[in-house]
């Protein structure tokens, strides 16, 4: 049973199919081992043990009568303290939502439990999603699976942590500056930012809600791939003969390189040179429009998160972790005509960026340009706090801030990642991509 904590969704949901796992005996498996290794919840802010063993028994019946509703079907995951999940509380990481009970699940996970995924439960999250550190004093700090003195990357914390320490088999996460691709590099992880308006976002606890996106935190592209077919209801990329020969990739130089830490760049370039090994064309440009954008992040990203929680948050503010909470506030210092400029000024930007990068397949960058940071320092160093934020989140916010879909892989470095962006609504392309980088870079 401990080789299951450890498989692929995709192998466990074909062992599922075969006859060869019991879907109730794998998720009271999963449930075990919850309780073994995260005695104090700090992986989960709670389990769904009732519904989850209720859903795996289903799966169980449909697989022994040959009528499974898709490849994952009695496969257990977790998911994010931020979706709404019918009777169980959905917090959100913020003493601010403490005892919110939604009564109907998020979009997604009702779609995703359609096709027979099974609810662990909840996983713990930065405050309302707003850091990309995965520090939260006012809940929980997960363990980073390297080493459990660092950060373990954040928002999607516990989404990535219950997978890299084997109590799920994959995790769902949102992506908004950053959260799913973050924590999935600082623990070993395959992380897919979706393309902003891909999946909905009805019952999704809200951030910003022009950049919040819904994505998978995995061990493998494949599994990366089913989860978000699973999400939508529809089949998933076929990534059968995936080749890198023939791909044009770019290395953005300016914005993502620069100031990028020692272990992070090397990892970056072994693995760059590995993808052209295995077939890809690598060329290397600049983007004056990249830069101009990432000077936009402070207006556009602040702003609406504070518009969006300044009520909850100046009613009790002694209820958040400040750093957390003055990142907030930040949204306090522009007009509502700084915000409209800076928004039409982002889609001319974003224009002249699709021209730039038309010709290639993906663009590459570390996935962060620093090593998770150590939580004590950055509990008893507020600037400190800040810094490392703000460079943790810089390379993936380019996604974001371009509308991309963007995938994190491990380059075989821990805690380092190398991020392929694509094109909006490419995410089978990208998938496609990011399977053959992986036999690469494997």
């Amino acid at each position: 049973m401990q080789d299951w904590r450890t498989m692929s969704a995709g192998d466990l949901g074909r062992a599922i199919g075969a006859g060869r796992i019991d879907p109730v005996e794998l998720t009271a498996a999963f449930l075990d081992a919850i309780r073994e290794t995260d005695p104090e919840f700090r992986i989960y802010a709670r389990t769904t043990e009732a519904r989850a063993l209720a859903e795996a028994e289903a799966a169980g019946a449909r697989a022994r009568a040959g009528q499974r509703l898709s490849p994952l079907d009695g496969v257990p995951i977790s998911w994010k303290d931020l979706f709404d999940t019918a009777g169980t509380a959905t917090e959100a990481g913020s003493l601010l939502l403490k005892g919110r009970i939604p009564h109907a699940d998020a979009e997604v996970l009702a779609k995703a439990r359609l096709q027979g995924l099974v609810c662990l439960g909840k996983t713990h999250m930065t405050e309302l999603a707003f850091s990309g550190l995965g520090v939260n004093p006012m809940a929980a700090t997960p363990p980073n699976v390297n080493d459990p003195a660092l950060a373990p990357g954040g928002s999607s914390s516990g989404a990535a942590t219950s997978v890299a320490f084997g109590l799920a088999a994959a995790g769902i996460g949102s992506d908004t500056g950053g959260s799913v691709r973050i924590p999935a590099a600082w623990n070993n992880l395959v992380g897919l930012k979706t393309t902003h308006g891909r999946l909905p976002l009805t019952g999704v606890v809200p951030l910003c809600e022009s950049f919040d996106t819904v994505g998978p935190l995995t061990r493998t592209v494949e599994d990366a791939s089913l989860l978000l077919a699973a999400m939508e209801g529809t089949k998933p990329a076929d990534l059968r003969g995936a080749s890198l020969r023939g791909a044009r990739l770019l290395v953005m130089e300016s914005v993502a390189l620069p100031d990028c830490r020692e272990a992070p760049l090397a990892a970056f370039e072994n693995a760059v040179a590995r993808l052209q090994a295995a077939g890809a064309t690598v060329e290397r440009d600049t983007s004056p429009e990249l830069e101009e954008a990432q000077g936009l992040s402070g207006i556009l990203f602040t702003t609406e998160a504070y518009g969006t929680w300044a009520h909850r948050i100046e009613a009790e503010p002694d209820l958040m972790y400040a750093p957390v909470r003055e990142r907030f506030r930040l949204g306090r210092r522009f007009a509502g005509s700084d915000y409209v400029a800076g928004w039409r000024r982002l889609h001319e930007l974003r224009a002249l960026w699709r021209a730039r990068t038309a010709g290639y397949d993906a663009v590459l960058t570390p996935t962060s340009p620093i090593l998770p940071p150590d939580v004590a320092r950055l509990m008893s160093d507020e600037a400190y706090f800040t810094t490392e934020n703000l460079l943790a989140l810089r390379n993936t916010r380019i996604g974001n801030l371009m509308g991309l879909c963007g995938l994190t892989l491990p380059t075989g470095v821990p805690a380092c990642g190398i991020t392929l962006l694509g094109a909006p609504m490419g995410e089978e392309r990208l998938l496609r991509l990011g399977a053959a980088a992986e036999a690469a870079l494997a």
